[in-house]
């Protein structure tokens, strides 16, 4: 039961139809791993999931594994990998589930095994640049592969990832793609049975498809929003964004001159103004450094006035509304839209973090 006029509104057409866009343009043989963790950045993680397998993509990549038993207990079945680092006496918990992880040091391997009672599913992370987890040198990948050879392990997949691969220079992607040619030799030498090999993130797949190997990894593009400014305005092809956030006014006043709106005391009324309140603040990710922003209410934009509080904010309009007017903070309204990019842009971020801050109080609804 929803109580509140507030909610987060997903499209999960549009996640859809930008997984098919993708899978338009890479090779044929090129799988798309739909990534789903941080609840599928705040749109949802099993939702979103259900609908990237419908519309083709092949498994789900998270960060943690407390997110990949969510999507167990969902009863999704599709294969799921952790991308980040798994506590290796938790793998036999991994194994009993079918959950791959991600593996790249020796003693975590000896640890796993007493942990496993047949046979654990992993990925080898290579560090190719990124400078956070993974194997560096081809003797690294040399000694790594001699001791995960064990029945006890079955490596599925090899990958890295890009530290700048959404970038008009593409220098640093070049290097760290021959680095991964490189580290995978003394692998592919080793194993003949099929691996997965996949390096690609939204960014690379969408601006080098034809570098990809046989997956990639798709996951802010998933959501329609682009990895980087760069590639927002030179798109290789228009994604679809999929994450709405609206709620109403709930009280409208007017105000005379040289009244104070909010704690601190930070807006001053310049003459006879309308201002309305909204229910909604940052307890639910509206940030305190959204004031000043715009919302879109018919169609108009109209700035946050004040500091924003926990559960509330202001807003200076241009006339009287009736209270149960539509305020859209993100999203389109009429004419207008407001975008996840232009509110990272306002907060100094990016459009990753916005989306994960909107907390689970705002209610999701979810459109197909």
């Amino acid at each position: 039961m929803q109580y509140r006029n507030a909610q987060v509104i997903v499209d999960l057409h549009a996640i859809k139809e930008n997984i098919q866009l993708l899978k338009s343009q890479l090779p044929r043989k090129t799988e798309i791993f739909a990534v789903v963790k941080a609840d599928g950045y705040g749109h949802g993680s099993v939702e979103v999931a259900q609908a990237a397998l419908a519309a083709g993509a092949s498994a789900l990549c998270v960060a943690i594994l407390e997110e990949a038993i969510i999507l167990r207990e969902a009863g999704i079945d599709a294969p799921i990998l952790v991308m980040g680092y798994t506590d290796p006496a938790f793998s036999g918990e991994a194994e009993k589930l079918d959950i791959q992880l991600t593996a790249f040091q020796l003693d975590w391997l000896e640890e796993a095994k007493r942990h496993i009672t047949q046979q654990l599913s992993l990925h080898m992370k290579l560090d190719t640049g990124m400078g956070r987890l993974g194997l560096r040198t081809v003797e690294d990948v040399s000694v790594f592969l001699d001791a995960v050879d064990d029945p006890l392990f079955n490596v599925a997949g090899v990958f890295t990832h890009f530290a700048q691969a959404d970038a008009a220079d593409d220098a640093y992607y070049r290097y760290q793609e021959a680095h991964y040619r490189e580290l995978i030799q003394p692998i592919k030498q080793r194993y003949q049975q099929s691996i997965i090999y996949h390096t690609g993130n939204s960014a690379a797949s969408m601006q080098f498809p034809s570098d990809m190997y046989d997956a990639v990894r798709f996951g802010i593009g998933m959501y329609g929003l682009y990895p980087s400014i760069y590639l927002r305005d030179h798109p290789p092809f228009e994604l679809k964004p999929a994450l709405s956030l609206t709620t109403q006014l709930v009280h409208v006043k007017q105000l005379p001159q040289g009244e104070m709106i909010s704690y601190g005391l930070t807006y001053e009324t310049k003459a006879d103004e309308w201002i309305g309140t909204i229910p909604i603040g940052y307890g639910d990710g509206i940030q305190r450094r959204f004031q000043n922003f715009d919302v879109l209410i018919d169609g108009k934009r109209m700035p946050i006035v004040g500091r924003v509080c926990m559960d509330q904010c202001m807003v200076k309009l241009d006339r009287a509304y009736p209270v149960g007017t539509k305020v859209t903070f993100i999203g389109l309204d009429k004419e207008d839209r407001i975008t996840l990019e232009e509110v990272a842009e306002h907060l100094g971020t990016i459009n990753y973090e916005v989306s994960c801050l909107l907390t689970a109080r705002l209610p999701r609804r979810y459109h197909n």
